[in-house]
């Protein structure tokens, strides 16, 4: 992506310790270095609770209000009780991409039988991109792989583009 085109990024890491200063959030740094490698400019990034109503407000937020482009999360996607992402989710998407988070758990699964339990979504929320990553900086960095050359495409199509998806 060339720096002309460049697309804003926000990240928000779901961690009920993180939040409190108990834990240091690698998988968001992660994100926030490597999404800057690539050329997006970092917007907006917190350590937020895994609360739902929490979650919905930062998301709404950064998409309704800030515009971002690019909206990563990391965290609350498994099947702990604490676990409220997907479901947050689903009640602030316009359209979901099933697709992004079936090729994250797909390349997953290939290295563990966990990556089933994961329950990360991505879709559009007006015209803002938002994937979810699991919570493991491990995870965060085979599964932002998976979809890294697909962003851009994607943030272009959701903002108008015509360019055909066939053509690669």
């Amino acid at each position: 992506m060339m720096k002309d085109d460049a697309y804003s990024f926000a990240v928000l890491t779901m961690s009920d310790k993180g939040a409190r200063g108990e834990r240091e959030d690698t998988s968001g740094g992660y994100l926030r270095e490597r999404l800057i490698e690539e050329g997006y400019v970092l917007h907006f990034y917190e350590i937020i609770p895994d609360q739902k109503h929490v979650i919905i407000e930062k998301l709404k937020m950064l998409a309704d209000e800030q515009r971002v482009s690019l909206i990563v999360t990391t965290g609350g996607t498994g099947v702990s009780p604490s676990d409220v992402t997907p479901e947050a989710m689903l009640e602030i998407l316009d359209k979901e991409i099933p697709g992004m988070a079936e090729a994250m758990r797909s390349a997953s699964l290939l290295k563990t039988s966990r990556a089933m339990l994961s329950r990360g979504k991505a879709g559009i929320r007006g015209e803002s991109l938002i994937i979810n990553f699991p919570g493991s900086l491990k995870a965060v960095r085979e599964n932002l792989e998976v979809v890294l050359s697909v962003i851009p495409h994607a943030l272009e199509k959701i903002r108008g583009g015509t360019s055909d998806c066939g053509v690669v």
